[in-house]
């Protein structure tokens, strides 16, 4: 059964620090893209960050670029996306995406909000 399970949500206050994690099972985690995904209330989806399966293709969005760091850890199969310096425009539900050929997952989400 494949699962993507996303943690790490939570309230905060502007300029402070958050860190979510995605933990994967029943695929080949190795073999996969790994990316976040955002949808902020009321809007659409929105790429955040991506990561190809040996860490050494990293993207991120305009909006979170340095502020937002992706890792991978092949031996725990998670992906951990550590947010700094938030902003309320940050609120959104956090989305762990897994991508490889025509094989796509996504994870329940997890919220993020930002404010004071």
């Amino acid at each position: 059964q494949v699962q993507l399970v996303e943690s790490g949500g939570g309230l905060v206050q502007p300029g402070e620090s958050l860190r979510l994690s995605c933990t994967a099972s029943g695929f080949s985690f190795s073999n996969y893209w790994m990316a976040w995904v955002r949808q902020a209330p009321g809007k659409g989806l929105e790429w955040v960050s991506g990561i190809n399966r040996g860490s050494a293709s990293i993207h991120y969005g305009d909006s979170v670029k340095g502020r937002f760091t992706i890792s991978r850890d092949t031996l725990k199969n998670t992906v951990t996306l550590q947010m700094t310096t938030l902003k309320p425009e940050d609120t959104a539900v956090y989305y762990c995406n897994a991508q490889w050929g025509a094989w796509e997952y996504w994870g329940q989400g997890t919220q993020v909000t930002v404010s004071s």
